[in-house]
């Protein structure tokens, strides 16, 4: 007779399978970035402020991290798919009415409600994941995941800023909703190929419980403090990007979309082969180095280099994001392997507490000085990545 508490390890997925979950995050942060390089023109369409046209970033991110607590758990008792279909359904329907608002404080309202739908996504995926990689192999696929992460932030900020340039924002927001839509009948219709039953819990542990246990241990906490400092760090920014090239070089709204081009292309392009790299050098290697790039990158900024170099080092930011999170990743996964939700939904959390207060902070900041802020986020980076290096030491 067998034994019912011995698990069986689904087969490993394909790189493809890998993607296509992994497209429904990449139309999040498509949509959640595709904002960030037009708050000039919705400031003047809305006849507002662009400070106060900015909080619709924090709004958004801030509703994303706080639900992510709820739904990344609620996988482990009902299943990978049906959370990811019913967060994905709910951002589809919230991206559409968006198109439709008549005012600044009706977006605000919508952004608010689309990042709580959207909540359920990338932690769940994140989840997945783990159920179908050994954590030895999860670099790699978490590599995937995040380039399509980064894929998403680079062409919404970019392409989505010239589209929106040509046809409108409101015609992008329902591109968007569009393109969820196609994600959603995919997902469909690869359902049983792709989304494996796996063991569910049996216990209705209550979530509080649930995140005590993994919060229990330093190597947690410390683990999604860093975590929580990267997204401060690298939303802050990226946030404001627009309104820097907008402010120091005068470009318009293409120009930006232009100039935010290279946001992404790293972990796109390479997403994979960084994730294996990190797998084969260590982790306590790789963090500490990401988070250091990040701020020298922000500190070269702050002087106002020619626009050239000032592209080139968006890339390198974005370079820095796919050498942290990734890696962060792989080892929020080995937390608690009974509940993976409840350790990816932390994980997603902090995260997106960190963007979105990063945003908040840079918004607060910004008024004593666009550079002297700047200065400010590169030297946290930098005294983080001082940090790391001694946190992650013991790290493979």
């Amino acid at each position: 007779m067998s034994n019912p508490s011995i698990a069986i390890q689904p087969a490993r997925a394909t790189k493809g399978e890998v993607v296509l979950v992994s497209l429904a995050t990449f139309l999040v942060f498509f949509q959640g970035f595709m904002v960030a390089p037009l708050l000039p023109e919705l400031a003047d369409f809305f006849h507002t402020s662009v400070r106060r046209m900015s909080f619709i970033e924090p709004v958004y991110l801030l509703g994303y991290g706080l639900f992510t607590l709820v739904y990344a758990p609620l996988s482990d008792r009902y299943g990978r798919f049906a959370i990811i279909a019913f967060s994905l359904s709910l951002f589809v329907v919230f991206t559409f009415s968006t198109a439709w608002v008549a005012n600044a404080h009706q977006m605000i309202l919508l952004r608010l409600l689309t990042g709580i739908s959207a909540a359920g996504i990338a932690p769940t995926t994140i989840s997945w994941i783990s159920d179908r990689f050994p954590y030895k192999e999860r670099g790699y696929a978490l590599g995937v995941f995040f380039g399509c992460m980064a894929g998403g932030t680079a062409l919404g900020s970019s392409t989505g800023a010239l589209l929106a340039g040509v046809v409108g924002w409101r015609v992008l927001f329902v591109v968007v909703a569009f393109a969820g839509c196609m994600v959603l009948l995919l997902n469909v219709y690869y359902r049983r190929r792709i989304f494996l039953q796996v063991p569910r819990l049996s216990q209705q542990t209550s979530l509080v419980a649930t995140f005590r246990e993994i919060l229990s241990t330093s190597r947690a906490r410390g683990t999604y403090f860093f975590v929580f400092e990267n997204g401060l760090f690298h939303s802050g920014v990226f946030a404001w990007l627009g309104v820097y090239f907008y402010h120091y070089f005068h470009l318009n709204e293409r120009e930006i979309g232009l100039a935010l081009l290279g946001y992404g292309i790293p972990g796109l392009l390479l997403g994979s082969v960084l994730g294996r790299m990190a797998d084969r050098i260590g982790r306590k290697k790789v963090i500490p180095a990401g988070i250091l790039l990040g701020g020298c990158v922000v500190i070269a900024l702050s002087c106002i280099p020619p626009l050239f170099i000032a592209c080139v080092l968006v890339t390198l930011l974005s370079f820095s994001f796919d050498l942290t999170h990734p890696s962060l990743a792989v080892i929020v996964t080995s937390f608690n392997s009974k509940n993976a939700g409840g350790s990816t939904g932390l994980f997603a959390f902090f995260l997106f507490a960190g963007y979105g207060f990063g945003s908040l902070l840079f918004s607060l900041l910004v008024s004593a000085g666009f550079v002297e802020t700047l200065r400010v986020f590169g030297v946290m980076a930098v005294l983080a990545s001082l940090a790391a290096r001694m946190f992650f030491k013991n790290e493979h």
